[in-house]
């Protein structure tokens, strides 16, 4: 039981990490460029993306935080829950 629980969560982890290192990023491109216009750098969506790539390997905290904050999230989402159904009613 233990050892499905880890590689439950260890898949969890890499999904929500993978999600906020590909997908987040071109979300965030796609709505800035709604609101705000046309993205500033080159390279168009995946030139943003590379951008927040390599501010990630270079251990920017703004970047670590959006390639984390899916897992963050989630994970926050738990607590409330557990939180929640904890509660004396």
């Amino acid at each position: 039981m233990q050892g499905r629980t880890i590689r439950r969560e260890i898949a969890i982890a890499a999904a929500l990490f993978a999600a906020g290192l590909v997908l987040l990023p071109l979300a965030i491109y796609w709505v800035g460029r709604q609101v705000a216009g046309e993205y500033a750098g080159s390279g168009g969506p995946l030139g943003f993306a590379d951008q927040i790539w390599s501010d990630f390997v270079q251990l920017e905290p703004s970047a670590w935080l959006l390639v984390l904050s899916p897992y963050v999230f989630v994970q926050l989402a738990r607590l409330v829950k557990r939180t929640w159904r904890a509660r004396p009613v």
